[in-house]
């Protein structure tokens, strides 16, 4: 993942806890998933390189054929739902997933002034806002960020599998970033949380924010977050995934007929339990890019069945609560030694795999004439530089 994660925004989320995997032959790539209501649920591509990645499918699908399981993949890219399909799977696009450059976001232009009015209003408020990693971020305050987001949760059972991680203040997560959000009075009012997109990116993990909090806080939070973005050295933000986006942005456009407008009202009346419309539009405010994601399913098994495996793990039908495999205390066998704490293993292998290679440093040959005089002169015991 850390080799090849600028690839795909979820890539970060195959490290839940309470997914499985399975590797390809030679070990390059893999495919997490969870079993749910006897589907075998993969979340987004395989992580990995992608030459490796029929390998790592073909194996998963053997496998659940093994156990009498249907095999199913949920919010797959384009590059990965014609994986899943080369291997055997049918794919069927479902939203999209809402994408902010950096480099060309602007409050500026009357599309923008919603927003722009919002982050003023919350700014007047008196509102401050601290952008920074986790790994940043002392014990104490991370641990304070995990109970007022569990506070703050307005439902009883966390929600998402593809596109959340499940886990907060976590030592396994420093490359994670916090975003914010404090009153006037130094009171924290909001909490985006965002996972790793390989060296140049984030994705929404978490947002959270108090019920007393100022209209367009998020606004606020999000706008402040692409300014720091730059200092970060982040060039692009994935947020919410924004479900059958397309039915829903069709149904607006003038002269769109009566099929594609029943269709909205369908989606906009099942909005009312799922958020369905809420997340397209509160997504679309930031004029993002949208990028395509698919459900690719068995060709043995009707597209109702993945859709209800897919919901038990995003949490929006009842079923069993999952199980980690792995806590943050856990240790592991890493280059040759045992006991290793987990997240000392995840820190060592972040620091080797993205420290920036450093440059072969070319001579001309004026200074490899000076440097072989130098190493002459202090050979004979005399001062290059008396």
């Amino acid at each position: 993942m850390l080799e090849t994660g600028d690839r795909d925004s979820l890539a970060y989320f195959a490290t839940r806890r309470d997914k499985s995997v399975i590797f390809s032959p030679d070990g390059r790539a893999a495919v997490t998933y969870r079993v749910v209501a006897e589907v075998s649920l993969a979340s987004a591509d395989p992580v990995g390189h992608m030459n490796s990645w029929s390998g790592a499918i073909d194996a998963w699908i053997a496998e659940a054929r093994k156990f009498g399981w249907f095999p199913a993949a949920l919010s797959a890219s384009e590059a990965g739902a014609s994986a899943y399909v080369a291997s055997g799977l049918k794919a069927m696009e479902i939203g999209d997933e809402a994408i902010i450059e950096v480099e060309s976001f602007s409050l500026v232009g009357p599309t923008m002034a919603p927003v722009r009015r919002a982050v003023e209003r919350v700014r007047r408020a008196g509102y401050t806002l601290t952008v920074a990693r986790h790994g940043d971020l002392g014990v104490e305050e991370l641990t304070h960020l995990e109970t007022i987001a569990d506070q703050w949760r307005s439902e009883g059972d966390e929600r998402g599998f593809s596109m959340a991680l499940s886990r907060l203040a976590d030592p396994a997560d420093p490359r994670c970033v916090a975003v914010l959000a404090r009153d006037a009075n130094g009171e924290l009012k909001g909490l985006l949380s965002f996972v790793p997109w390989g060296r140049r990116g984030l994705s929404l993990d978490l947002m959270r924010r108090s019920r007393a909090a100022e209209n367009g806080l998020t606004e606020f939070m999000v706008a402040g977050l692409v300014d720091a973005c730059r200092d970060l050295g982040i060039v692009r933000i994935s947020l919410n995934f924004a479900m059958f986006r397309g039915i829903f942005s069709a149904a607006e456009r003038v002269g769109a007929g009566p099929v594609m407008r029943l269709t909205g009202a369908v989606l906009s009346v099942a909005s009312k339990f799922w958020q369905l419309e809420s997340l397209y539009r509160s997504n679309a405010k930031y004029l993002p890019r949208w990028v395509p994601r698919y459900l690719c399913h068995s060709q043995s098994m009707n597209v109702t069945r993945a859709a209800i495996a897919a919901g038990i793990a995003e949490g929006f039908l009842p079923g069993k609560d999952p199980i980690d495999s792995r806590g943050p205390d856990d240790t592991v066998t890493f280059q040759g030694h045992s006991g290793v704490p987990f997240a000392e293993a995840v820190a060592a292998q972040a620091d080797e795999l993205l420290r920036p290679v450093r440059p072969v440093q070319r001579l001309t040959e004026q200074e490899r004439v000076r440097r072989r005089k130098i190493a002459t002169l202090e050979a004979s015991g005399m001062p290059a530089y008396p």
